[in-house]
């Protein structure tokens, strides 16, 4: 890509961050495009950047890497133009320069990576999803989730939830998930028994290890505080409860677990906004695969796919869609979901452009 191709992407994010209701991750996308240059190593790395920006999502790697300057207190300068503090596109312009070259090095070192992301606010829409399975099968669930990131999503039980008036989970719990619910009320109900629970993604991330809990935290923009401290939550809540992770291709993944499944549990396949971003034969793989067991699936060993993704790439709207083979008297296929599980405005638009 050239040059204006790569400054156009920047006010592209930015144009993406204002719709997401993050002010000041469109102000500093903003900011780059105009001071970026070839007097620091940065400037030429992101200019000169060899792949597709949008698909590397450069923008977003950019605005990572200086966010984990401001969270580790390496750049003090660069952290008076981040929020709290209130600053203009034109005040962030002015600081970036000096505060790029300071620490050109370590932000040059943060594009290597892609960004990793690990949304626990999704939990709050796939809930009702786990809420039906168990409910048909009258099962514990033996969780399996593909693109699972640090697998915080698989602690999804240990979380609190409200829905309007109602409200789910661990009342002591210091994850606490509200979203807006438009439409009829969310089903709630019965407890959920987790038997099994395990997760892949081709780049796990380790809650264990400091640096990458930092490279988690810094991908959050830094003026969503809400959903910074939801995924700190979340992250104290995996030191004591660490989620079974495995570094792997979803499809062979997916393909042993089905292999390994047993009887007196439904099997349940979950993934959310990251289906778009698996090789089509990948996809085709895993399709596959389900057909096949779902063709022998029982009352009692019961398979789900439980969805969270956008019905297009384009669309910033997650749709729940639900599938079950096995469960009791009656035939596999799609389940119908209450109206707002398809719309939970306060889930929804999400950041499709972050990996």
């Amino acid at each position: 890509m050239d040059e204006r191709d790569i400054r156009d992407h920047f006010l592209a994010q930015a144009k993406a961050c204002d719709g997401l209701g993050s002010p000041f991750t469109a102000n500093l996308c903003r900011a780059l495009a105009k001071v970026l240059d070839a007097n620091t190593r940065t400037g030429q790395a992101v200019l000169g950047w060899p792949g597709d920006a949008r698909a590397d999502a450069l923008a977003l790697r950019l605005c990572g890497a200086l966010h984990g300057l401001v969270l580790t207190g390496a750049n003090e300068r660069l952290a008076l133009i981040y929020p709290p503090n209130q600053t203009s596109e034109s005040e962030i312009a002015a600081v970036l320069p000096e505060a790029i070259a300071r620490s050109d090095e370590r932000i040059v070192a943060g594009l290597a990576g892609a960004p990793q992301t690990n949304e626990i606010a999704r939990s709050a829409m796939l809930l009702p999803g786990f809420l039906t399975v168990a409910r048909e099968t009258g099962l514990p669930l033996d969780l399996c989730e593909i693109g699972a990131s640090a697998g915080l999503n698989l602690l999804f039980d240990s979380f609190h939830y409200r829905y309007g008036d109602a409200e789910w989970g661990d009342r002591t719990s210091t994850v606490r998930l509200a979203p807006e619910v438009r439409g009829l009320a969310v089903p709630l109900g019965r407890a959920i028994d987790v038997r099994h629970r395990a997760g892949c993604d081709i780049a796990p991330v380790d809650v264990a290890d400091a640096a990458t809990r930092l490279r988690l935290r810094s991908y959050v923009w830094a003026d969503q505080a809400t959903r910074l401290a939801r995924l700190d939550a979340a992250l104290s809540l995996a030191e004591k409860f660490r989620p079974p992770l495995v570094k792997a291709d979803a499809a062979d993944f997916v393909g042993k677990a089905l292999a390994a499944r047993q009887e007196g549990g439904a099997f349940v396949l979950y993934h959310s906004i990251m289906w778009q971003y698996l090789p089509r034969a990948t996809k085709d793989a895993i399709i596959v695969a389900l057909e096949q067991a779902g063709r022998q699936a029982t009352a009692a060993a019961p398979i789900a796919r439980l969805r969270m993704e956008p019905r297009d790439p384009t669309n910033n709207w997650a749709v729940l869609s639900l599938t079950l083979a096995g469960r009791r008297d009656a035939p596999p296929g799609p389940l119908r979901l209450p109206r707002p599980l398809d719309r939970m405005g306060g889930l929804s638009p999400i950041p499709f452009t972050q990996p």
